[in-house]
């Protein structure tokens, strides 16, 4: 399902609307490498997806979103197991560039995440709603736009998106963590958790270090390590069926880090419990 509507694009005011709409994308549906002229800014309703730019992945779900910057070599691809939904406005102007610094976006810092309410989600739907008149009110569309990216102002102080507050460093913490807890089975990587924050790696290095006293790397494997010590305690699978099912393929790189981790092997870990 793709619905979108387009208007004047070269109006030159301080803000005006381009574009705007919602699609529901098909498993693996994918827009680029390509290019826009203007800005579009798109918020995720529903599945996951993955934005790509600059040499880096993000890989983001639902209340998450994405800014692209005019002439910005960009791709995104919807998931294959639960594929996106997203709204988008496209929009040009004089201050166009101004009001999206302001909510602390550059094309270094393209994500964002907006989940504490519906705000967004509605005032892109009134904009859709608004462009499928007949006659479309030029005013009012642009009377939207200006709510949507004042929400997104107000979203960038609120979580702290330039400078983050202790509270809100600790509310991404528990994100990172409550993801990790729910993927740890899959091969996931540093990468792809500090993308889902919308976050560099380095930033949620500096988070985990500076709240945890570890790095994420560190966290995720004794993460993991600890729930190969309940596998082991309360079921009677193999080694190799423990090291899969806390996600690690290679049972013999699970081996080196439970020994790193514990100071013996899995299986010597399992003798002892065994005896005791």
């Amino acid at each position: 399902m793709l619905e979108k509507y387009y208007f004047n694009k070269y109006n030159q005011t301080d803000l005006n609307v381009y574009r705007c709409g919602i699609q529901k994308c098909k498993p693996k549906f994918a827009w680029g490498p390509g290019v826009r002229d203007h800005f579009i800014v798109h918020y995720i309703l529903s599945g996951t997806g993955t934005f790509s730019v600059q040499n880096k992945s993000y890989h983001l779900t639902a209340g998450n979103g994405f800014v692209i910057f005019p002439e910005q070599l960009v791709t995104y691809t919807a998931g294959s197991i639960n594929p996106w939904t997203y709204s988008w406005v496209g929009f040009h102007g004089l201050k166009a560039e101004s009001y999206l610094r302001k909510a602390g976006f550059s094309k270094d810092q393209p994500i964002f995440i907006y989940d504490n309410d519906k705000k967004l989600s509605d005032c892109l739907k009134s904009m859709i709603s608004c462009a499928r008149l007949s006659t479309p009110s030029e005013l009012m569309l642009l009377g939207y736009l200006y709510i949507f990216l004042s929400l997104l102002i107000h979203n960038s102080r609120q979580e702290g998106n330039q400078n983050p507050s202790a509270d809100n460093q600790d509310k991404y913490i528990r994100r990172a963590i409550e993801f990790i807890s729910k993927n740890y089975s899959s091969e996931i990587s540093i990468q792809e958790i500090a993308s889902r924050m919308g976050f560099d790696r380095s930033y949620l290095y500096t988070l985990f270090k500076k709240h945890l006293n570890m790095s994420p790397q560190d966290f995720l494997i004794g993460f993991r390590i600890d729930r190969a010590v309940e596998l082991m305690e309360n079921t009677s699978l193999s080694i190799g069926d423990i090291s899969r099912s806390v996600g690690y393929d290679d049972p013999l790189h699970f081996s080196k880090l439970f020994k790193k981790k514990k100071g013996i092997s899995p299986s010597l870990f399992r003798k002892r419990l065994t005896t005791n």
